[in-house]
């Protein structure tokens, strides 16, 4: 034992290094990142499943290491019970204890892996949440913790350390774990109910794990740290309380999650290159931890992986779906969203965004008028009608008037028909809102408030919404097409509008509302206020839809439009079919 004492502190002589990230192939292990790390020693009964080419292994004891990678997969060393070695954040051991035994631990660790500069997993950190200041007890475990991967990396270690909750690294907590940095990789533990992933669906499923995984990862490297000293640890318990299977079933359901959870990190590795994606769950120690359908979900988790490793859908066996792109981030080139309804192309999205000058209410209005166009259908025929009728009405039929303007808004003619159906459509739905009818006083008020407002009196065949559907009455700007504000007296003209084509004659001059006694203006007052209820009405249906649709949604990196209104009008007000 002496003599070996001596060759391994010769070799550390050799390799060891300054602090900082491990020289890429190490201990004969791979070069290309994400590298894959799997618990897998004796307390695993299926190790074997582990014990092939491609699979790296954690193994912590020296007996089965030899055999893992006798069957042709690489090993490294894991420290169970870091707890031991450096206390607690409430009971801390002395630092030359724990300085001791990170010598101990690096030499158990060589003889284990066969390797003079050991990879070692840390298994765990306690209390990486505690918000600063520390108490004396949790700062001296701090100390501890620095102190043995420290002394791991001096002999010439990779330490990873474990870490099993989101780390409090503001002001001095955050120079701590810059520091320890400088010694150690860390691996954030994100574990996950797998019955809650489940009721999601995969699509809504799948963006929660992958935005946990992105927080998990952003967490450190928001402070400095950078991604390649960072990896993510992908939990598959069966026992209850700890995150994974918390008794899911049917077991198909189980490995349906397993695949998600490899699909989700697999996807986000490509987004936030990172340096380890590392997975347990696997060992049995206690009753709690046996589960019959542990080698079928490893074998799951491999294939998902690498269909090389393991023939997971016949393991799995039937309920298993074996898609890799349900719920997943597939999308073509140029599209920013897929819905059920259509795409999001980022070309439009930054076209609208030239007339909104706000990528986020381009985005929005976008997805509004997807998930608006699967409730109501409107006609090309209908849309051209209506934009013929603003050119007609509101530029004197001058086709080059109107695209001047929509060229000064910023605006194509494509986007202004979209802008037009939009409001056609909501027109189709908005008037079968019902709603309370205002009293009184409201519409009192309203007079009061918008006297000075243009109105007319005219008569209009049909009766339209906004004369209360009387053939006679009061017109009021910003709810009677604008167009009826411009007929002369005593003509009779023919408009297109919302409601479709309608003859109205202007009876009497354009005036201010307040001129009109309350009564000859009460009908287009109540249904001016109708409108507006059921516009707000249809702004509230409208989200609700667009929140459900959410849920069969995916976009580029899980960035969401926001759930809100139409608002594109407000831009081109001259588009307006009723103002």
């Amino acid at each position: 034992m002496k003599r070996l004492l001596v060759v391994l502190v010769g070799c550390v002589a050799i390799f060891a290094g300054a602090p900082g990230q491990a020289q890429a192939g190490e201990c004969g292990l791979p070069t290309r990142y994400p590298l894959w790390i799997d618990f897998a020693d004796g307390s695993v009964p299926y190790w074997p499943m582990f014990a092939r080419p491609g699979v790296i292994a954690a193994a912590a004891n020296f007996i089965f290491p030899a055999q893992i990678r006798a069957r042709g997969a690489k090993t490294i060393y894991w420290e169970m019970n870091l707890k031991w070695r450096v206390g607690t954040p409430t009971n801390p051991l002395e630092p030359a204890v724990a300085e001791d035994w990170a010598d101990r631990v690096f030499f158990r660790a060589v003889a284990s892996s066969a390797c003079a500069r050991p990879w070692i997993a840390l298994n765990e950190m306690w209390g990486s949440n505690l918000p600063a200041p520390w108490s004396p007890t949790n700062a001296q475990y701090r100390e501890n913790v620095l102190i043995f991967v420290r002394r791991l990396r001096a002999l010439g270690a990779h330490p990873y350390l474990l870490l099993n909750s989101r780390p409090f690294t503001d002001g001095e907590a955050g120079d701590w774990w810059r520091q320890v940095a400088l010694y150690t990789d860390f691996v954030r533990e994100i574990y996950f109910a797998a019955p809650q992933i489940s009721r999601q669906g995969p699509v809504l499923g799948s963006r929660t794990l992958r935005n946990a995984f992105r927080q998990g990862i952003t967490d450190l490297t928001s402070i400095g740290i950078p991604p390649s000293k960072i990896g993510v640890f992908l939990g598959f318990h069966t026992n209850p309380g700890q995150g994974g299977r918390e008794g899911l079933k049917p077991a198909s359901a189980w490995f349906n999650h397993i695949k998600l959870q490899v699909l989700a990190i697999k996807q986000v590795s490509r987004e936030m290159p990172f340096a380890t994606i590392w997975s347990w769950g696997w060992g049995e120690w206690a009753a709690s931890d046996r589960d019959p359908d542990k080698p079928a979900a490893a074998c799951v988790y491999l294939w998902t992986r690498n269909h090389s490793l393991c023939d997971g859908p016949d393991m799995a066996g039937p309920g298993f779906d074996p898609s890799l792109t349900v719920g997943q981030l597939n999308l073509a080139g140029g599209v920013q969203c897929r819905t059920p309804w259509g795409n999001i192309g980022t070309g439009r999205l930054g076209s609208l965004a030239g007339v909104t000058h706000d990528r986020e209410i381009a985005y929005t209005s976008l997805f509004a008028r997807l998930v608006l166009k699967g409730q109501v259908k409107v006609t090309r025929a209908d849309i051209r009608a209506a934009e013929k009728a603003i050119v007609r009405f509101r530029f004197g039929g001058s086709g080059g008037a109107y695209r001047s303007a929509l060229g000064k808004a910023g605006a194509t003619q494509e986007i202004a028909r979209s802008v037009i159906g939009d409001e056609l459509r909501q027109a189709k739905v908005q008037r079968h809102f019902g709603v309370a009818g205002p009293s009184g006083t409201q519409i009192a008020e309203y007079q009061q408030t918008y006297a000075a407002t243009n109105a007319r009196l005219v008569s209009a065949s049909p009766a339209p919404s906004w004369l209360g559907r009387h053939p006679r009455g009061v017109a009021i700007e910003g709810m009677a097409p604008a167009a009826v504000f411009r007929v002369p007296t005593g003509r009779t003209v023919t408009l297109q509008t919302r409601e479709g084509k309608m003859q109205v004659r202007a009876i009497g001059p354009t005036v201010p509302l307040g001129a009109f006694s309350l009564d000859a203006a009460r009908s287009s007052i109540r249904a001016a206020l109708v409108r507006i209820a059921q516009g707000q009405v249809f702004d509230n249906w409208l989200m609700r839809q667009e929140s459900s649709a959410l849920a069969w949604t995916t976009c580029r990196r899980d960035w969401l439009p926001s759930v809100g209104p139409l608002e594109l009008d407000s831009e081109l007000p001259f588009l307006a079919l009723t103002s």
